[in-house]
């Protein structure tokens, strides 16, 4: 029984954090450009999705991941995070490679006009993520060597994912070539979930210690 709902729960995890994003991008009436940009775009959307789903495969998912170890739930959190803030890191990178294909502007002026271009709103946004997102891959990585607790670690991680989360939402919303309404609905829904989630853990928690 709980081999068959640890199969389930792969299978929806894989529909809902791989498969949508992909189908939405699939329908979606965006423009096509080259290859390269659709498959680094696909890549990012993915990559995106896949951080969101990190919220639901956490202990604040418990009722969810019954019949799955928690050890090993921990474990999928982590290499997942690694990787795909990987690639998220190098989004800001990824966004002029192609220029490096094509003539035109130089793929060194155009990265510097997207990092400096400081009256878009989505630009800071995308900025302040992206610094949130090394911050909360370096603690990870450190942790050990960071002087607090392992309780406290985890707070701090939790509420500074919160905070990246939304900040890299409004950031693809405003800035993403393929948010159309499914699409953002789906990163708003997603993102909004497992806020609750997190934040209800900590609620319980608190409201738990206090009696």
């Amino acid at each position: 029984m709980e081999k068959r709902i640890r199969r389930y729960n792969i299978i929806v995890a894989s529909i809902v954090f791989i498969g949508l994003p992909i189908l939405f991008w699939a329908l979606g009436d965006f423009p096509r450009r080259s290859s390269l940009k659709e498959i680094l775009s696909v890549l990012t959307l993915v990559a995106f999705s896949l951080m969101l789903g990190q919220f639901f495969l956490a202990r604040s998912n418990k009722k969810v991941l019954t019949g799955h170890k928690m050890s090993t739930i921990i474990k999928y959190h982590k290499y997942i995070g690694y990787i795909f803030v990987s690639v998220l890191l190098l989004h800001p990178f990824l966004l002029v490679l192609p220029r490096y294909f094509e003539s035109g502007v130089e793929p060194t002026d155009a990265f510097i006009t997207i990092i400096t271009t400081t009256n878009s709103i989505g630009v800071v946004l995308g900025i302040i993520a992206y610094c949130l997102l090394l911050i909360l891959g370096l603690t990870s990585i450190f942790r050990n060597q960071l002087k607090m607790s392992y309780k406290t670690w985890r707070v701090f991680h939790g509420i500074l994912s919160i905070v990246f989360i939304a900040i890299a939402t409004i950031h693809v919303i405003d800035l993403g070539r393929h948010t159309n309404t499914a699409m953002i609905s789906y990163f708003v829904t997603l993102s909004g979930i497992g806020i609750f989630l997190l934040l209800r853990t900590y609620i319980l928690k608190s409201s738990g210690g206090t009696k």
